[in-house]
């Protein structure tokens, strides 16, 4: 029986002996029962520690009078149950831990917005306009400019300085880079076997192109391209894609590798070729030789006797063969230059066969670049001089072969001899590589002479280009015209004429 149990008849049992009574009265009773209470309240203030700031109860546990008992129940080693109350029913004097913010679920608060002044805020904005603001302080500059004309119209110029500080860079490398590297290496250490000057642009142009093609995409090998030329006087067209080009690019610059004793790209279908043009010279007719000895030729047999269309694995066997080609006539040395290069219907010397190569590179390099959105920029200015020079050069050839042909207007009365100074045509050409050269009109023997020039043509370099690759009619060709109209017509469409596949 636990002590102090009330009884009704007024009697209190205690222990010490069953049966035990012993009377109580009322006013006695009455005090006992105050002082218990005052007893408990005293040992749960003591139990919760002394009271807080804010008149709650301290986290602190009175710890006084353990002395050397060391700690009991609701002590630092007993943090309680998880309602805060020991096993003896006595409130713990740790309290238990509190769950937070993350634990519990709701949002954290969001961060008060940044308040400022308007001095603070104009005095930010040349941060700003460098993008040097903090996050915050961001936000309350571009909400303060939406709100102050001011700052705003001081913004618009600030910013418009940094444009000018900064102007924007394209991502692309300057294609003049490599050649004022190798120009810089060159100066320093010449190399032991150089490559010939009239190599240099067929080696430049290879090289940008490689470069083109190692940023395009697997998928972007397969974009159509158009292949454009000048025949008959007037425009043919070869659809195919960016690896139809590099596989083009690749059997018509084996006949220089052929010439220079390299193995044909071609392989059985050459030797096939070269069976037919014999076959087609003994039978003594008057027929040309076969379509498949010339470029055109030499292209569509390689795209038949390939089982899938060209993908990018064209790349490595065309850069492959543009290296050997390098080297081929670096090690053959400059008196290589005059050894002959056929192309089936005519032939070119070593040195000038190389030049139509580089030319023939950069005009595909183009059509690649427009079928794939690439931006490509025209040949160094002395290489695309001599790409010029080539063309003026071959000028007179093309245009006896028009004569020949009935496309041009006869010479009639203004026959000369072999040698001889005969009417001539001042072709300049204007920008970057351009020049002037006069062309002979009755002959290719004849020379061509200022005393008996009769018309002048100018045109834009790159332009010019342009129309002797067949991708500007000659009507279509922004010229300058003073004289012979008839004379300058036939300039231009011999221009066209040179263009082939």
């Amino acid at each position: 029986m636990t002590e102090g149990t009330d009884r009704p008849d007024g009697f209190e049992e205690h222990e010490g002996g069953e049966g035990t009574q012993e009377r109580v009265e009322p006013a006695e009773r009455e005090e006992k029962e105050r002082r218990k209470k005052e007893h408990e309240t005293s040992h749960e203030g003591k139990a919760r520690g002394p009271a807080g700031p804010e008149g709650g109860d301290s986290d602190v546990g009175d710890v006084r009078g353990t002395g050397d008992r060391g700690l009991g129940a609701g002590s630092a080693g007993d943090s309680g149950g998880p309602d805060g109350f020991t096993a003896a029913g006595q409130p713990s004097r740790i309290p238990p831990p509190r769950s937070s913010v993350e634990d519990a679920g709701p949002p954290l608060p969001a961060p008060a917005p940044l308040v400022l002044e308007h001095r603070v805020l104009k005095s930010l904005l040349g941060a700003w306009a460098l993008a040097a603001c903090s996050g915050e302080e961001t936000a309350a500059v571009e909400e303060h400019l939406g709100e102050c004309g001011a700052c705003a119209d001081e913004a618009l110029r600030l910013r418009g300085a940094v444009g000018l500080l900064h102007p924007p860079e394209s991502l692309d490398l300057d294609p003049a880079l490599r050649t004022r590297v190798l120009e810089n290496c060159l100066d320093r250490r010449p190399p032991r076997i150089p490559v010939p000057e009239w190599a240099a642009p067929y080696d430049a142009e290879t090289a940008r192109l490689d470069a083109l093609l190692q940023d395009i995409a697997d998928a972007e090998w397969h974009a159509p391209v158009r292949l454009r030329w000048f025949e008959d006087d007037g425009p043919v067209s070869r659809r195919t894609t960016v690896a139809g080009v590099i596989a083009h690019l690749l059997s018509v610059d084996g006949l220089v590798g052929v010439a220079l004793g390299l193995d044909d790209p071609l392989g059985g279908t050459a030797a096939r070729v070269r069976a037919e043009a014999e076959a087609t010279a003994a039978r003594g007719t008057d027929l040309p030789a076969p379509e498949a000895a010339t470029p055109t030729g030499r292209t569509e047999a390689y795209w038949r006797a390939s089982h899938f269309p060209p993908t990018r694995a064209v790349r490595g066997p065309w850069r492959e063969q543009s290296h050997h080609l390098v080297r081929t006539v670096a090690f053959a040395g400059g008196g290589s230059g005059q050894l002959a290069v056929s192309y089936g219907g005519f032939a070119l010397p070593l040195r000038d066969s190389m030049l139509d190569r580089a030319f023939e590179c950069w005009v595909h390099a183009g059509d690649i670049a427009d079928a794939v959105d690439y931006p490509y920029e025209p040949p160094a200015p002395r290489h695309l001089h001599r790409m010029i020079d080539l063309a003026a050069r071959m000028l007179p050839v093309s245009l006896a072969e028009r004569r020949r042909a009935g496309r041009a207007a006869p010479t009639g009365r203004h026959l000369v001899a072999a040698g001889a100074p005969g009417r001539s045509l001042r072709l300049e050409i204007e920008g970057a590589g351009g020049g002037e050269w006069l062309i002979p009109l009755d002959s290719p023997a004849a020379v061509a002479s200022a005393d008996h020039e009769v018309a002048h043509v100018a045109l834009d370099g790159v332009e010019f280009c342009r129309l002797a690759a067949g991708h500007v009619s000659p009507e279509e060709a922004a010229a300058g015209q003073v004289g012979d109209r008839e004379a300058i017509r036939d300039v231009l469409f011999a221009a066209a004429s040179l263009s082939r596949m």
